[in-house]
């Protein structure tokens, strides 16, 4: 049992990933080896016992115990899309280990990996978290622009982000950048300033990142640095009000296009209502707007989008969720493409999750502009 666990926390850590904005959620399977080590821990370490690790500090005073998690994501997709043939029938969407855990107190580590095919990083982070009002975050992880992006798929909704966060977050950037996750290595400042209300919520939060630009698992390759932001304020519990900025630049097959982004968004959480709406702009042309031979840009350099939902719960076990969602990649009228969907999520247990999606998609840049999907989706946490 103890190589097990061993070789268990190796595979584990070869990755070093984390979702940064995810609290470590275990599950099935997860929650035994969890409570097996908490109780080797306390059995080798307890905080009355002098008994101490070779660097000379106690586990039980400066470590605390490693909580793992994991999940599984499987989709159906139908389309009745042009050219489709069928949508992209069953497929595995994630499946996703993590762990996380504090050191010396103050120093908090999250690992992410992805197990789905050839097992890859997502996330690794280790923060100094001292003090709510001030802490720094280092390593790789979600990218600080719009509310969504940060959001584990568990919580958005949907079975799949809107077009604003996969277009402009990095699931398949605007710019040509290929599907990142929506994350980039680098350091994050942040913080959260003035308890007020009945409550004591945090009245404003502030980020402040800069990153390679050039996604995961991957060096800077144009030796400059996108630099992000964001100032949110939190008037009442649960409400949030945000603003995002972006200005970087992507390389790609000799060519260097900028992202300058902004975007504005506002979002409430409670237990029987959500609701959250952003918009974006993007100033920068793609990579695919270059003429090589000509030397010429084609297109606006312009695209933004914009997108409002709402979720209601309608039992303990049944919330559904509303969107309407809008993208247009050259911010004109001409090229607009508008989802509108409805989403029930069926949670019949915290490690158990349902979801049933149908899309109805008018697009005007297609010859056939309106077509169907259905999705059907299933989370389940092992």
């Amino acid at each position: 049992m103890t190589k097990r666990l061993a070789w268990l926390w190796i595979a584990c850590l070869i990755p070093l990933a984390l979702q940064a904005e995810d609290d470590v959620e275990e599950g099935f399977l997860t929650s035994y080896l969890n409570r097996g080590l908490k109780k080797a821990m306390q059995a080798n370490g307890p905080s009355t016992s002098r008994d101490t690790l070779q660097y000379g500090k106690k586990v039980s005073s400066y470590m605390s115990t490693p909580v793992f998690g994991g999940y599984i994501n499987a989709k159906y997709a139908y389309s009745s899309q042009s050219g489709a043939h069928g949508g992209e029938g069953f497929t595995a969407r994630l499946v996703r280990m993590y762990v996380s855990g504090t050191v010396l107190r103050d120093f908090k580590y999250r690992i992410q990996m992805e197990l789905k095919g050839t097992p890859a990083m997502r996330d690794y982070t280790i923060e100094w978290a001292r003090w709510k009002e001030f802490s720094i975050k280092a390593g790789q992880f979600k990218r600080t622009f719009t509310f969504e992006n940060p959001m584990s798929p568990w919580d958005v909704g949907f079975g799949g982000y809107s077009q604003l966060s996969m277009k402009f977050s990095s699931f398949g950037d605007y710019c040509g950048e290929p599907s990142v996750n929506g994350r980039d290595q680098g350091i994050q400042f942040q913080g959260d300033l003035l308890p007020v209300g009945k409550d004591r919520q945090r009245l404003f939060h502030y980020q402040a990142a800069v990153f390679n630009g050039n996604g995961i698992n991957r060096a800077d390759n144009n030796h400059k640095k996108d630099w992000m932001g964001t100032f949110q304020l939190q008037p009442v519990e649960g409400l949030y009000i945000g603003l995002f900025g972006w200005k970087g630049t992507y390389t790609a097959d000799g060519v260097t296009v900028g992202r300058n982004r902004w975007a504005l968004g506002v979002k409430y959480e409670s237990d029987p209502l959500s609701a959250r709406a952003e918009y974006a702009h993007n100033t920068g042309h793609r990579i695919a707007d270059y003429d090589t031979e000509a030397c010429t840009w084609s297109g606006t350099g312009r695209a933004d989008a914009w997108y409002a939902q709402a979720g209601v719960r309608m039992t303990p076990w049944l919330k559904t969720f509303v969107r309407y969602d809008a993208y247009r990649s050259q911010a004109t009228w001409g090229t607009l493409k508008t989802i509108y969907s409805v989403c029930p999520n069926i949670q019949l247990h915290k490690n158990l999750l349902f979801q049933l999606q149908y899309n109805y998609v008018h697009d005007r840049t297609l010859s056939r502009k309106d077509y169907h999907e259905f999705w059907a989706e299933s989370f389940i946490r092992f």
